[in-house]
């Protein structure tokens, strides 16, 4: 029998299911990923439609970067996005100081080497250069903690803003910051298969709309 049409019972009562929520979320810099912060200082939980259901991030965002975030409550597929073996690709656009040359670019695909081990990028690509720093697409398929500073810091060149844009197949699209949406089944599928989708969905499906933190 599968789990989800078992029926358990507490004393002779039901117990009610949770439901599976999904939420894509543009954390603002300044917003933490924890569920607990002693400063009081604004959460992603803070950021979905809040109900009886335990949601929480998956993965991290530090203090100071950006972009998606996913909030759910389902821990055999936040697992899967978060464990290494599983190799769900994150996307990065960076702004740093500088212009890395080609040997750099190369160094950081061929892996830097970190207290935990070495750390590498799966593509690494130049988007824009301006007069004293250059735009970067990053992509990994890790999970060490600050590892695109860390690694980037190794090589030389600091990071002066770090945003993320997709987890797996799930873009950031034109979320603004503060604001989140639901993800779609297709989405949550192709999550749990590690597969690209047909199409990306950009528009808000749900939650409330953010006002930009400034």
């Amino acid at each position: 029998m599968e789990p989800q049409q078992q029926e358990i019972r507490v004393d002779g009562s039901v117990l009610r299911r949770s439901k599976r929520l999904y939420y894509a979320v543009n954390k603002p810099i300044g917003v933490v990923t924890t569920n607990r912060d002693p400063s009081g200082r604004p959460r992603v939980i803070d950021l979905v439609p809040q109900g009886d259901e335990h949601l929480y991030p998956v993965g991290r965002l530090d203090l100071n970067s950006d972009g998606l975030i996913l909030v759910t409550n389902d821990g055999e597929l936040a697992n899967r996005l978060t464990h290494p073996r599983f190799g769900v690709p994150k996307t990065y656009r960076v702004m740093v100081a500088g212009e890395p040359s080609a040997e750099v670019l190369e160094k950081l695909k061929q892996g830097v080497h970190l207290a935990e081990g070495v750390a590498r990028a799966s593509q690494v690509t130049v988007l824009r250069q301006h007069k004293q720093s250059t735009l970067v697409e990053i992509v990994l398929q890790e999970g060490h903690n600050r590892e695109i500073r860390r690694i980037l810091a190794r090589v030389g060149h600091k990071v002066l803003r770090l945003t993320r844009i997709a987890v797996g197949p799930v873009r950031l699209g034109k979320l603004g910051p503060g604001e989140c949406r639901r993800l779609t089944g297709e989405e949550v599928e192709s999550l749990r298969q590690n597969r690209p989708m047909r199409r990306h969905p950009t528009r808000r499906t749900s939650g409330p709309r953010r006002e930009r933190r400034r």
